[in-house]
């Protein structure tokens, strides 16, 4: 058994243990429980190392795992109350729940933001799935992501384009860069997932391989093409264009499946520590696929 394997068995017994959990709370936990896993992830917080980060490390992103566990579920209850709101009325009354699980978040990591971005994803594929439930509509991957879209729809226009006025990091590199970060993503209905992640590791597992070896793959591909606003952010478009570069030079290689394609990981790894380079919208994205894989 992979040390990766050992430490997602110890951290689901340790941390999804509310049985009466629903089981789209219990996967949401189980997905973020294999992100920070995953290892060796380039430039992130692994079981290896902290990456470019010196305010957190492994410890840091359960402490925040155990805390946000509550909200997720609400989250999805949250769907099933609300589920014939119309799509306005849905989004603007989910956020309550996403603000309450961000400072269960900060309480729990000493205001360190560890999963602000997937509370906010796991926010609408949760409250998404509760709503399709409680209106008996089916709930695969296509549902999901296009309800998800729906709700969505004006959220980067509406937050990114027109009110400018707090110059949040997303807004700065929204009208420097025209990148919409994670907003775009939820308002495309995760279309990089669903386009390059979840193909990819949907076909290594078909190919027999593990589901360790199956996530790494998809990381690369979405390092090679995720247009990541937090590797923006830390090293400019020069700092993108270098991740993207690093990952399509491996992938055309084999990637993971290469001889020297974990060792390749871990030179890349070492060369984002280097440049103080974290691909932390990349992270959110594969939490996303293995999620949206098990349905």
């Amino acid at each position: 058994m992979s040390d990766y394997t050992k430490q997602v068995t110890l951290l689901e017994s340790k941390l999804n243990d509310n049985k009466n959990r629903s089981l789209p709370a219990q996967l949401a936990i189980k997905a973020l429980i294999r992100e920070i896993c995953l290892s060796p992830k380039p430039g992130l917080v692994d079981m290896n190392n902290n990456g470019s980060h010196q305010d957190m490390n492994f410890q840091t992103f359960i402490r925040s795992i155990k805390a946000i566990a509550n909200g997720l579920e609400q989250f999805y209850q949250y769907g099933k109350q609300a589920a014939f709101q119309n799509n306005h009325a849905f989004l603007t009354n989910i956020r309550p729940i996403g603000l309450q699980c961000e400072q269960a978040m900060f309480t729990a990591t000493n205001h360190i933001n560890t999963h602000k971005g997937g509370i906010f994803a796991f926010g609408l594929l949760l409250g998404v799935i509760g709503k399709l439930e409680q209106s008996a509509l089916s709930v695969n991957v296509q549902t999901i992501c296009t309800e998800v879209s729906a709700i969505c729809q004006g959220i980067v226009n509406n937050e990114l384009k027109q009110h400018n006025s707090s110059h949040s990091k997303g807004e700065k590199l929204f009208k420097l860069h025209n990148l919409a970060g994670a907003r775009g993503e939820a308002e495309s209905g995760y279309l990089t997932v669903r386009t390059i992640s979840l193909p990819i590791f949907n076909q290594m597992q078909q190919h027999g391989y593990d589901e360790e070896l199956s996530l790494l793959q998809a990381m690369l591909h979405l390092l090679a093409h995720n247009q990541d606003t937090n590797l923006v952010s830390r090293g400019g478009l020069e700092g993108l264009n270098f991740v993207q570069q690093q990952a399509q030079k491996q992938i055309k290689q084999g990637g993971i499946t290469h001889p020297n394609g974990c060792q390749d990981l871990y030179e890349l790894d070492n060369e984002l520590i280097k440049r103080n380079l974290s691909p932390g919208g990349s992270a959110d994205l594969i939490a996303i696929t293995w999620f949206l894989a098990q349905y």
